[in-house]
């Protein structure tokens, strides 16, 4: 393994000298995002499927604030950092709901501090209690895919002595059902919750998807999407 694969998979994270890299020298509690792509090996051509996941994480990134965006690091592997509970959970959310049909990603949110140790030819390298959290939260969501939890695709790790440290038991009972909600859709209800968390009117959801205001509101409801909506809303009230 080389030693860029082996920071990565030991936490840490490069910030590839872009000017957010200046911010990240101490962050006393953030929450660090480790993503990879599901199954990824089963997928043909693993050129095209790469890029549109970093597509679809871009769209994120100019939707939701974060203080080091969702970006590829190595092989099928992306890595973030967000200021806090709520946008984490919104961006992940988002990102599922971005995703081609078909394709689909695994997350680790892990809550902690997040700070700078060193330096390479790529930029600042970083360490931290947060990153130690995300991959242990990754490494919980993908046994969890391969259990009889397979609908679950993210997981969530605090270090408790963080100031301000949400309950993990919390959010990983929303995120359990949040999962299954989603995992559960049909695409037309991906994009129909995707278009409510964007803010777009059943209205005009209706005339973009060809249906009627009230079948818009009927698969909102059906599918589990009007009550993940209103969870959200709930869990992230309660959040720090």
């Amino acid at each position: 393994m080389t030693s860029l694969a082996a920071s990565i998979s030991s936490g840490l994270i490069f910030s590839h000298n872009k000017p957010y890299a200046n911010t990240m020298d101490e962050i006393p509690a953030a929450v660090a995002v480790i993503a990879d792509i599901s199954h990824s090996r089963s997928h043909a051509d693993r050129r095209s499927l790469q890029q549109a996941v970093t597509t679809a994480f871009a769209r994120v990134d100019q939707i939701v604030p974060s203080v080091q965006p969702l970006e590829a690091t190595v092989g099928d592997e992306f890595q973030a950092v967000y200021e806090g509970l709520p946008a984490a959970l919104r961006a992940t959310l988002l990102a599922r709901l971005q995703l081609p049909e078909g394709v689909d990603c695994r997350f680790g949110l892990g809550f902690g501090a997040v700070h700078a140790i060193g330096a390479s030819r790529l930029g600042t390298l970083q360490d931290g209690s947060a990153w130690w959290s995300a991959r242990e939260a990754i490494d919980e969501a993908r046994r969890n895919e391969y259990s009889r939890l397979g609908f679950v695709r993210t997981w969530f790790r605090a270090d408790a002595s963080a100031p301000q440290s949400p309950d993990p038991g919390l959010v990983n009972a929303y995120l359990l059902l949040r999962d299954q909600v989603v995992s559960g859709m049909s695409e037309r209800s991906r994009r129909l919750l995707l278009g409510q968390l964007l803010d777009t009117t059943q209205e005009q959801l209706a005339q973009q998807e060809g249906i009627t205001q009230s079948a818009v509101s009927q698969n909102l409801s059906r599918s589990g999407a009007t009550a993940l909506i209103a969870g959200e809303a709930l869990i992230l009230g309660g959040s720090s």
